[in-house]
């Protein structure tokens, strides 16, 4: 492993990318700008938001086609936080594991054929749709899973000191949220998922990601090897870097949230960049890509949908959007696990509940995974 550095600013701006956006695609639905026929945006690690808009005829319905989406609502019944209308949203993102199909290769790890959240954070969408809090939940996390009835009608026990990536593997997607409203006191407004297979081929897509490494980062069991320096990742490379959890910092899953953070900020900050509209091929790709990728709750599942929603996030730069770690300790009984900070956590909570900033003492002298600086 290598040597410890002084942390440095974990973001630096992509560079030199070209930043027109200009484009003559057709909609079928025109909105204030019609020339951008489609918006791609990513967070994640999966954290990727994918969303995009809509062309005519067959492309619409193909690229509608390719989504696939869940009745969250219908399955979690009425048993759940009050919604809180004060023009704020909150998306639960998730990036899978299923460890099956073009995924087992990706993956690595046990080929048991189950599906894992390998990946989870809370979206907290300001008022105005200006600003962003993102809140990433450590899949070790021991947490109580609520009783909780997946999208076929079959109820799943409670079960407790469980990790938190049990509750997918156990219920999928419903249970997953129906944990996360359980922990947080806060209705998830939406759910977004990406596979690991859609988000190597998007970062494919867009050309790759440019990012610095300030340190040496070997992980063979996520195929990375990145010498310290600027580097532009192509999707394996990508894949492998907000997975690793052997090859920087103390090994802990918190480590990796870090290097998933600082990837998703240089993500945002390229997509931005990528002159995909002067490109119809590209542009279609990109969208074919990314609604092949992402699983959806089903108020977000169709193109229509997924392009309104992705209007409202737009204005969202890397600048405007807080990320953090859900609080947490590590477990004396366990190094390998880590317990929620309850009272730190609330502040958390609180904040996102009320539609404020979170504050930083909710933060502080919580377990932190020595990845901060790595990768900017």
């Amino acid at each position: 492993m290598a040597a410890e550095s002084t942390p440095e600013p974990a973001i630096s701006e992509p560079g030199t990318a070209d930043p027109r956006r200009s484009g003559k695609g057709r909609r079928r639905k025109a909105p204030s700008t019609g020339r951008k026929a489609m918006r791609a945006t990513a967070w994640t690690a999966a954290g990727v938001v994918v969303l995009g808009g809509v062309g005519a005829g067959y492309v619409y319905f193909k690229l509608n086609g390719n989504i696939h989406s869940v009745d969250i609502n219908q399955a979690l019944g009425t048993d759940r936080p009050t919604k809180i209308d004060n023009g704020s949203e909150n998306i639960l993102v998730l990036g899978s594991d299923t460890r099956s199909g073009q995924n087992k290769k990706l993956g690595g790890g046990t080929d048991d054929g189950s599906a894992r959240s390998d990946t989870a954070m809370i979206v907290h969408v300001y008022e105005g749709h200006k600003r962003a809090s993102v809140v990433s939940i450590p899949r070790d996390t021991l947490v109580d899973r609520p009783q909780c009835t997946d999208t076929q009608g079959t109820t799943h026990s409670a079960a407790s000191g469980v990790m938190f990536n049990e509750a997918y593997s156990t219920g999928g997607a419903a249970c997953a949220v129906k944990t996360v409203e359980s922990i947080t006191g806060i209705r998830m407004d939406h759910y977004l998922e990406v596979d690991f297979e859609g988000f190597q081929k998007l970062i494919d897509d867009l050309g790759g990601v440019q990012v610095t490494t300030t340190k040496d980062i070997r992980d063979p069991q996520s195929h990375l090897d990145l010498k310290a320096g600027p580097h532009t990742l192509n999707g394996e490379q990508a894949l492998g870097l907000v997975r690793t959890r052997h090859g920087v910092g103390d090994g802990s899953d918190l480590g990796r949230i870090q290097l998933q953070q600082a990837f998703i900020k240089a993500l945002i900050d390229q997509v931005k960049h990528v002159g995909v509209f002067t490109n119809p091929k590209k542009l279609y790709d990109l969208a074919d890509t990314a609604t092949k990728a992402v699983t959806t709750d089903s108020d977000l599942g169709s193109v229509n949908d997924l392009m309104d929603f992705a209007g409202g996030l737009k204005g969202i730069g890397s600048s405007h959007m807080k990320m953090v770690t859900m609080p947490v300790q590590y477990d004396p009984a366990n190094p390998n696990r880590v317990l929620l900070a309850k009272e730190k956590a609330r502040l958390v909570w609180d904040a996102l509940k009320n539609d404020r900033p979170i504050p930083a003492a909710a933060t502080e002298g919580t377990a932190t995974g020595e990845a901060k600086g790595v990768v900017s």
